[in-house]
């Protein structure tokens, strides 16, 4: 039997309750695709050893850097190479961001003492 194909939009919709809660849609060898909704600001971070990447869904959203931001609309990519500093941010209400990355990486890297650190990933359910 065939796995099973679902809008992940719909399902973020419908399962993420949470700002910034990553849910692991699926393990694809050593990296997680992940999905989450995104809220106003997160925390500056870096992933010393992983590289992350960001595709919008549904919405829009900005990532800072030190020296710029970049803005993401629905469709649009970017990927964030390892060791450089970042915060991701809304620019809509609850943007969904599908996110690309090593199953090790912690959403927050190497932020110490956030609030907006998950340990323990929910896994989206096919609707």
């Amino acid at each position: 039997m065939p796995p099973p194909k679902f809008s992940l939009a719909k399902a973020a919709d419908q399962q993420i309750s949470t700002l910034f809660d990553p849910h692991v849609v699926a393990n694809v060898n050593d990296a997680q695709v992940k999905v989450a909704k995104f809220g106003e600001l997160f925390d500056w971070h870096a992933h010393a050893d992983e590289d992350e990447a960001f595709m919008v869904l549904k919405g829009a959203i900005a990532i800072d850097f030190r020296d710029g931001t970049v803005e993401l609309g629905e469709g649009e990519f970017l990927n964030v190479p390892k060791g450089v500093e970042h915060r991701p941010r809304s620019l809509t209400e609850a943007p969904i961001v599908l996110l690309f990355e090593q199953s090790s990486t912690l959403n927050t890297g190497d932020a110490e003492n956030s609030d907006l650190t998950v340990t323990d990933l929910k896994q989206l359910k096919p609707v």
